[in-house]
Parts: C-alpha cells; sequence; structure tokens
C-alpha cells in the first residue's frame, strides 16, 4: 500500500521515486558542485550556472523554494552571501596600477605607442586552480616605453611580502623586484640613496629585460689624484708609526741591555775567573816562584768563603776593565791606597770585588756572621781570618774604612786585618759595604788544608 501524499508533494513524483534522483541530477550542469533545485543553502552556489531552461517554475507545481532558481533568479545571485568584489578585495588584497621599478634601466627600444594592459581574467570559482595567463608590465623611460610581457601564475600581492599592494579589479600589476625578499628591502632603501662619490647608482635588468648591468663612469683625472691623494697616509699617521717602531726598537735594546749584564756578564765573567785560578794553581804545583811584587791586573792568591761557596782568585789592582768586570777580587796596592799583604807581619789586607754583574763574588757578604771565617790561599801558606764586624753603608770616599786600623771596625791596635769593600745597596753603586775580619791562623801549604777548607 502506497503512504498517502502529502503538502506540496501530493499529486506529483516523490524525490524518491524511482528514477527521479537520476532525473534531477542529470539537470544539473555541474553534479559536483551544483546542489538539486531548491536545495542550494551552500555560500559557494553559483545561480549562472544553472541554465534558465532547466530552472523550476513557481507555477509547475514546485514549492516556493524551487520557484526562486527561475531565469530571474540565475541573473541575479543572492546579495546577502555573493560579494566577488568584497571576496577578491579579501582574498587578494587591494590591487594598485601598475608601476616599474624604479632602479630598472630599461633597454633602449623604439619609440612606440603602449598597447592598453589586458585586463586579468576574472575567476568566479576561487576554490580551483587557475591557469597562468599572460599580462603586460608598462616601463616608463623618457626617450622610449617599451612594454615586457611578464607571466603570473596569480594575480595576488600580499602588500607585507611582496612589496607592496596588487589589484583585484583587473588593472595591471608591477613586476616584482629580481630576488628574494631581503634584496627587495635592501633595493627599497636604496632608493633615492646620495652617494657622496657622485656617481649615479646603477641596476642590472636582468629580472626584466635580461641586460648585463652598465659599466660604472670612469674617474676623471681630478678625482683620480684625488682618490689616491686620500689613499696615502696623512703625515700625522706616519710619524706615529716611526714613534712607534723607536719606542719598539728601544725598548728591544733595554731588554738584550739588561740581559747582557744580569746575566752574559756573569757568564763571561766565570769563564775569565776559572782560566785564572788554573793558571795560579799550575804555576803553584810547577814551582814556579812569583817575585813578591805583582804587576796591575796579575792574580797572585785565592779567596775561599765556605758559607757563601765563593772559590775567586785575586789580583793586583782595583782597575774596573783589569781584574774587576773579569771576574776576579782587586787587592788595594797602589798608592795612595796601598794596604799590606797576607804575609806581613801587621796591617790591613783590603779586597774590592762586584757585588752585581761581572761574577759578582761579593753579591752576598752580608749575609756573613761573625766568626764565619774567610780564606786567603797563597803560594806558600792558608791564611785564616774570622768575620768581626760589618759596616752596612758608607759614602765611597770614606778610604779610612781600609786603613791600618779602620776607626768604625772595632779594633783598637794595629794588628792583621782583612777588609772586603762592595757596592750597595745591589745594582747600584751609591754607597759601600763594609766587612772586617782579622786574622786567626796562618798554615803553611805543607802542613795542608785549615779546617774551615776541609768542612
Amino acid at each position: 500500500m502506497t503512504p498517502p501524499r502529502h503538502g506540496s508533494d501530493a499529486g506529483q513524483d516523490g524525490p524518491y521515486e524511482p528514477g527521479g534522483f537520476e532525473a534531477a541530477v542529470d539537470h544539473l550542469a555541474d553534479p559536483l558542485n551544483d546542489p538539486l533545485p531548491g536545495r542550494h543553502a551552500s555560500p559557494w552556489f553559483r545561480a549562472e550556472n544553472i541554465p534558465g531552461g532547466q530552472a523550476v517554475a513557481a507555477g509547475d507545481g514546485a514549492s516556493p523554494a524551487q520557484a526562486t532558481h527561475g531565469p530571474q533568479a540565475a541573473q541575479d545571485p543572492p546579495p546577502e552571501w555573493y560579494d566577488p568584489e568584497g571576496y577578491e578585495r579579501d582574498w587578494y588584497g587591494r590591487q594598485e596600477p601598475a608601476q616599474a621599478p624604479p632602479s630598472v634601466v630599461p633597454p633602449p627600444v623604439t619609440a612606440s605607442p603602449a598597447p592598453p594592459a589586458e585586463p586579468l581574467i576574472r575567476h568566479d570559482e576561487t576554490v580551483a586552480l587557475r591557469k597562468a595567463v599572460p599580462r603586460r608590465v608598462v616601463v616608463a623611460d623618457q626617450a622610449a616605453t617599451a612594454v615586457l610581457p611578464v607571466t603570473t601564475t596569480r594575480p595576488r600581492q600580499d602588500p607585507e611580502h611582496d612589496g607592496g599592494p596588487g589589484a583585484a579589479d583587473g588593472t595591471a600589476v608591477s613586476a616584482p623586484a629580481p630576488g628574494g625578499r631581503a634584496e627587495r628591502r635592501r633595493a627599497a632603501k636604496g632608493r633615492g640613496r646620495r652617494h657622496g662619490d657622485g656617481q649615479p647608482e646603477t641596476a642590472t635588468a636582468a629580472g626584466v629585460g635580461g641586460t648585463d648591468a652598465t659599466p660604472p663612469k670612469p674617474l676623471s683625472r681630478v678625482e683620480a689624484r684625488r682618490a689616491a691623494k686620500a689613499a696615502k697616509d696623512s703625515p700625522a699617521v706616519v710619524v706615529s708609526r716611526v714613534v712607534g717602531e723607536l719606542f719598539i726598537s728601544l725598548g728591544v735594546l733595554m731588554l738584550l741591555f739588561v740581559t747582557y749584564q744580569l746575566w752574559w756578564t756573569n757568564v763571561r765573567a766565570d769563564q775569565i775567573a776559572g782560566k785564572e785560578t788554573h793558571k795560579i794553581q799550575d804555576d803553584w804545583a810547577k814551582g814556579k816562584r812569583s817575585p813578591g811584587v805583582f804587576a796591575p791586573g796579575e792574580g797572585f792568591a785565592i779567596i775561599h768563603i765556605p758559607k757563601l761557596d765563593v772559590v775567586t782568585p785575586i789580583a793586583e789592582g782595583i782597575s774596573k776593565e783589569k781584574v774587576l768586570d773579569r771576574g776576579m777580587v782587586g787587592h788595594y796596592g797602589e798608592e795612595p791606597l796601598r794596604t799590606a799583604m797576607p804575609s806581613d807581619k801587621q796591617g790591613n789586607f783590603a779586597l774590592a770585588g762586584h757585588r752585581n754583574t761581572h761574577g759578582e763574588p761579593f753579591r752576598y757578604v752580608n749575609r756573613l756572621s761573625p766568626g764565619d771565617p774567610i780564606v786567603v790561599e797563597t803560594q806558600d801558606a792558608y791564611y785564616t781570618y774570622e768575620m768581626t764586624s760589618v759596616l752596612p753603608q758608607t759614602s765611597p770616599s770614606n778610604v779610612s774604612v781600609i786603613g791600618a786600623v779602620p776607626p768604625q771596625s772595632g779594633f783598637k791596635k794595629p794588628g792583621r786585618y782583612i777588609t772586603l769593600t762592595t757596592c750597595t745597596p745591589e745594582f747600584t753603586s751609591t754607597y759601600r759595604l763594609i766587612v772586617w775580619g782579622k786574622m786567626v791562623d796562618e798554615r803553611p801549604r805543607s802542613k795542608g788544608k785549615p779546617d774551615a777548607l776541609l768542612d
């Protein structure tokens, strides 16, 4: 039993009658996108896609909803949801007329009137893919006007990313600057910039016309001279360089001098003093007798200071070049500073030596304490002295310290004394340091070394 028909469907085939759905679909222009008659609630529906003969009139027994798809409905789509201009503006952005890039130099062409720009094809279907359409870019010059074809796949230009607004109403779109976003930004910043050298700004048109960059304008003779003069160093720079090199050279020389004084002089003095000590000992071993009176610079004895580990030859005189700088200890043996010899029965045996540099035999004589032995070895005997007192500082002109009975030594009467003199403070010669001692033992060489040298 067939159910009764209700409403507007009574007396006509229902939508579920056999063949009714297929017949309705066959009347559609686009079965995948167009809705069935009377069911076009989708905002993507395009009324102009429905043929006029297929529209259902209201007087043919169709419903009021179906009556809206007649010929008049196919021409006037519903205004409440269809706005092609607003849609394209929201989707592509507001477009402006085409403008040529300011930095592009067009190639020379024959002057000819520019043909009208072809309007962009407007697509009603915004969801489907678009076919690439050619468009024209007008590049203006004072001498000629060139029309350069540009192929695009979309009429859209993003104002934020593509450097400017695009046109959605069919006007020409300016060609994008060649390169990426960073290059377009640098090109935009460089427009209108003024160069200090007076050279015009050149740009390549390879992105538009494919031509090479124009060669830079050659410098004139005056400009070339100015550029060469600017490349040269100023007198102040030259003077500063010379002064700096002089200071560096002076510093190197001072460093070398200090190294020579504090290290190399000691090396050379030790070598010379060692050779002189061996020579004296060889002469004694061979039995060569000394005359008792020695020439300036001639070695005749050896001093031993066990506490300081000092073994140095003693030469006649206090000459700096012949004796002291050669690492030896000098004997005050010339007038008016002549002093006694160790073999004398009475007198003061006075010696001088460097405290710093040139062997520095008296470097640490300030460390001697009362009772420390000082041994003088000669060809015939060993003379042993004991340190008694020290004068930390005195004037270089105070010659009384080497007298027969030095006033500040503590000695009260003549005797057999020894005096050691050197410079103080260290590394200077401002004052003199004095050390005194008295003889406590005289031992012939035939009896062997004294106890002070055996320990």
